[in-house]
């Protein structure tokens, strides 16, 4: 059975991070293996949230499972608390990973041209030591120019994008693509989450940058930002990756399953707090 690490926090509230990544990943057939990161009371966006940081408790795990003869086919990294985090997973995929293993670091810092109340200069320097080792990479519009530029020269780069519409707009973010790639010599890339008006329909794409060639996909926006929406995604490209299944594939599957999930949270009017009700739709992983 293929086997994937996923490094993450556990909240008890918010369908996000790993309450979002192992029913995906073990619904694709992968075993999931889970590090926490730390434990929250609820993901960070409600009004307010105990966090317990499980940094200190890493060195036992990863001691622990070096004794296992563990060696994961994958390694799946989001949410990290700090410098000081990014330092232990770094040093996770030194010790665990072989020549084979898949490493998917989704670099969260921001979103929305703003970056989090974690992000600092020194976090998004490890996170750029963190995505050079990895083989795909998911950062959403903000990331990918916090991590060419930092905080501030991304804030004026993201308002001068909102200006650009059509393909204009499009083909400046597969500029950022190829940069990333170039600076940072990551082999695959999918920038997310990316808003496109065309005409009068409003549409998400989602941009996979791999070999040297860019390929869109599209989806209809049917609703708002929801808690875990990335982390579903990023499971999803994770678990097939290990599986040699291709990356358009797996974006246009990931697409497909979080457009039947986000459709019922519109129809329900849940709280984007409280994530997307993906469960029933843990079968459409399996389809072609």
């Amino acid at each position: 059975m293929k086997k994937i690490a996923i490094l993450n926090d556990l909240s008890g509230l918010g369908k996000c991070s790993l309450t979002a990544a192992i029913p995906v990943i073990s619904a694709m057939g992968v075993q999931a293996c889970p590090l926490p990161t730390a434990i929250l009371s609820n993901q960070t966006g409600y009004a307010s949230y105990y966090c317990d940081d499980y940094t200190q408790h890493m060195d036992a795990i990863m001691d622990e499972w070096e004794k296992r003869g563990f060696r994961p086919d994958g390694i799946y990294t989001g949410f990290l608390a700090g410098e000081k985090q990014a330092d232990k997973i770094l040093e996770f995929i030194h010790r665990f990973a072989s020549s084979d293993t898949k490493v998917l670091v989704d670099p969260v810092m921001g979103d929305q041209g703003r970056a989090y109340d974690i992000y600092s200069p020194q976090l998004c320097e490890k996170m750029r030591a963190l995505i050079s080792q990895a083989q795909v990479i998911t950062p959403n519009l903000t990331e990918a120019l916090l991590l060419l530029y930092g905080k501030e020269e991304m804030e004026k780069k993201w308002l001068s994008l909102q200006q650009l519409s059509g393909r204009a707009y499009l083909e400046e973010i597969e500029k950022l693509g190829g940069m990333l790639h170039e600076r940072y010599q990551v082999p695959g890339i999918v920038i997310t989450g990316v808003d496109d008006q065309q005409e009068e329909k409003q549409q998400i794409g989602n941009l996979i940058w791999e070999n040297g060639k860019e390929t869109w996909i599209f989806s209809e926006k049917t609703g708002g930002s929801y808690s875990g929406t990335g982390d579903l995604f990023a499971s999803v490209l994770c678990g097939g990756m290990v599986q040699g299944i291709g990356m358009e594939a797996l974006v246009n599957k990931a697409v497909r399953f979080l457009g039947r999930a986000i459709l019922d949270a519109v129809k329900e009017g849940t709280d984007r707090n409280d994530g997307v009700c993906f469960e029933k739709y843990l079968y459409t992983l399996w389809e072609d």
